[in-house]
């Protein structure tokens, strides 16, 4: 399986993702601590069909020491005894993020008000922030159909520098 486009040959597409994955920069270094970031990207990454992302994301977590009982658990998440209250929390709000569609309001007011209880304004500025940035990911991703599989643990980070 290929890619309908390979987006580190167009110009315009490398530069908008260049400038997304710079973006991330000031979340990676938030306090917002990096397992509930892995979640909140495998999580939305399984909402939207990403395969790529569900790929790096979840080699990245389980080398970072995430157990595959809890990366097995995310999508059923209300049902696992496996994640704090405050993860439950972001991932409340990724999947009423994520499904926009679906919820006529966006995040409601209860997930908004269960969520500051676990972060504070810098740390629910970069939940918002993430959930938007992994859902353009998932979309161009979608889009062009990426196909999954060949990511190596660390290969972000090398995008990450360049």
């Amino acid at each position: 399986m290929e890619a309908r486009l390979n987006m580190f040959a167009s110009k315009s597409a490398m530069g908008f993702v260049k400038r997304l994955v710079g973006a991330n920069m000031p979340i990676m270094e938030s306090t917002l601590p990096a397992a509930t970031q892995e979640l909140v990207k495998i999580r939305a990454s399984q909402i939207n069909g990403c395969s790529g992302c569900l790929d790096m994301h979840t080699k990245e977590a389980a080398a970072a020491g995430e157990t595959s009982l809890r990366l097995n658990l995310i999508a059923a998440w209300r049902e696992a005894k496996v994640f704090t209250d405050a993860e439950r929390a972001a991932l409340e709000m990724t999947e009423q993020g994520t499904r926009l569609a679906d919820a006529a309001g966006g995040v409601t007011d209860e997930a908004w008000a269960n969520a500051a209880k676990h972060y504070d304004e810098d740390q629910l500025g970069a939940l918002v922030c993430l959930i938007a940035s992994i859902n353009a990911f998932n979309r161009l991703n979608v889009i062009v159909q990426q196909p999954a599989g060949d990511y190596e643990v660390g290969q972000a980070a090398a995008f990450h520098k360049s």
